[in-house]
């Protein structure tokens, strides 16, 4: 296994390109339309307490993102609430779709059986094809809920959902980000301890308590790394729209 600088390090070399090569000329420039990037999804891609905002700061100005996640929401309610309908009417060039926390059962009025999470997704995927865009796919990010029989390993409940991502991704030929995966093995890399230095502190009635699935800001950019990371690779298109990292962002993670 990686260590996790390695890791972190080749997150940061992954997203480090180079500028195009262009010829000079004479001729005027005409400024080129920035790419619009559309985030969809639930607390773990907003702005506030997921990898929204760290995706954000990961563009260069070649691209701009609008962020319509939001907390509290299933594949199933964004859609019913007409929050999909809204962010379709943003017109947005690539549509980057992930759900899957509040699909799972005990969340009434949310939560989904599979094969309408499946049905849910495949409409997002196709009503953002017909609308000209290109809809990329990504598992959930894992929650960090650590596995007291197997100590330093990740006890994850949303492997299913990663699965039916995955799966409907390739049915469909649509490309997919396995940030599940991605951020499992980072948070596994780095263990217990230094994950909390990512995740939030909740104190209710003088009682403080770990959030172990949404992010700080730190967190918020090391797991946008690893989203950037993973689009360079499924597609490419946009790697000209992402900036180069310093491995000063990602070090003092590292153990």
């Amino acid at each position: 296994m990686k260590t996790p600088f390695a890791i972190l390090r080749l997150a940061a070399l992954l997203m480090a390109g180079t500028a195009p090569v262009v010829a000079e000329s004479n001729a005027p420039t005409v400024p080129q339309a920035k790419v619009k990037i559309i985030l969809v999804g639930d607390s773990t891609v907003t702005d506030s307490a997921g990898w929204g905002l760290g995706f954000a700061q990961l563009l260069n100005d070649r691209a701009e993102c609008i962020n319509t996640a939001q907390g509290g929401r299933s594949s199933m309610s964004f859609l019913k609430e007409g929050r999909w309908t809204n962010a379709l009417a943003l017109k947005g060039n690539y549509y980057l779709i992930q759900f899957g926390h509040n699909n799972e059962p005990g969340k009434p009025g949310r939560s989904t059986d599979m094969p309408t999470y499946i049905s849910d997704l495949t409409r997002y995927v196709d009503e953002a094809r017909a609308a000209g865009a290109k809809p990329v796919l990504i598992t959930p990010l894992v929650r960090r809920h650590w596995d007291k029989a197997n100590p330093g390993k990740i006890k994850s409940t949303l492997a299913p959902y990663a699965d039916a991502v995955k799966k409907l991704a390739a049915a469909k030929h649509v490309p997919v980000v396995d940030l599940h995966a991605r951020s499992l093995e980072l948070c596994e890399a780095l263990g217990p301890e230094k994950c909390l230095e990512f995740s939030p502190v909740k104190t209710v009635d003088g009682k403080s308590t770990v959030d172990n699935t949404h992010l700080n800001a730190q967190g918020g950019l090391l797991f946008a790394a690893l989203v950037v990371a993973e689009l360079r690779q499924s597609v490419p298109d946009l790697t000209p729209c992402f900036r180069a990292m310093n491995e000063s962002e990602v070090r003092p993670i590292a153990k």
